[in-house]
């Protein structure tokens, strides 16, 4: 069932929105050769904390996963897709970072990832992060009311498989709100004019993730959570937070 927010839902949820914009700034900005993971997770817990907000990926236990995640943020570096549990692996100069992010406040979700490079990147990790976030704002330009999810999907998908890069299967975004996760689902591929219409109130996380082999091939880590590439090849995410208005898309997880 999809619950259609009204426009004070949005307002609050612009709130746990904006926070969980400062806690992926505040973990990037700390980002740097020889700090850890593990780092990084405090800093963004530290952002929630005093704010008095919660985080929707703490303790947060989906009946496939063997242990509940242990952190406020997932750390994907590398050939790590998303949900890499954060730990004592310390960053290196070149490697490609993936933060995703969440927080709740005052009962609703907000959701976002970044992707970016340690130190001197390589211009071909640039072109896969500058491809997961444009596909990302042809996802968030597609969001408009008397669209389809099947147009946001199929805006995703054009950009990732023009740049010749794969889409991991059955990984996309999703409806959001009390929960982190809600209806509807929003694939990563699709076909226009097809799926759910989009109306004023629906609020959806956008998220393509892009591997740069061009294979869709993946498989989860012995953490149980960790999805990394088959191929060992990079992979990049993109996320926000993104209200349907009847005055266009409005991005809830900017600063």
């Amino acid at each position: 069932m999809v619950e259609i927010k009204t426009d004070i839902s949005i307002e609050a949820m612009r709130e746990a929105g904006r926070l969980v914009a400062q806690a992926l700034t505040a973990a990037r900005e700390a980002a740097s050769v020889g700090v850890s993971l593990r780092e990084l997770d405090r800093i963004a817990r530290a952002v929630l904390d005093e704010a008095g907000a919660g985080s929707p990926f703490l303790d947060y236990h989906p009946d496939w996963a063997p242990i509940p995640f242990p952190a406020v943020l997932c750390a994907s570096v590398n050939d790590a897709i998303v949900h890499g549990i954060p730990d004592d692996y310390r960053l290196r100069d070149g490697d490609l970072l993936s933060l995703d992010c969440g927080a709740i406040r005052n009962g609703w979700a907000g959701d976002a990832a970044v992707s970016f490079t340690v130190g001197r990147a390589r211009p071909e990790d640039t072109r896969l992060i500058d491809t997961a976030e444009r596909a990302l704002e042809a996802g968030i330009a597609a969001a408009v009311v008397g669209n389809r999810i099947g147009d946001i999907a199929h805006a995703v998908g054009r950009v990732c498989r023009s740049a010749g890069y794969g889409l991991p299967d059955g990984f996309g975004g999703h409806g959001i709100g009390r929960s982190m996760h809600e209806d509807p689902g929003v694939p990563n591929e699709g076909r226009p004019g097809r799926g759910m219409a989009l109306r004023h109130g629906m609020v959806l996380a956008i998220e393509p993730m892009v591997i740069a082999s061009g294979s869709d091939d993946h498989y989860t880590a012995r953490d149980g959570w960790t999805v990394r590439t088959v191929d060992g090849s990079r992979a990049a995410h993109a996320e926000h937070t993104v209200a349907i208005t009847d005055d266009g898309p409005r991005i809830l997880t900017a600063l």
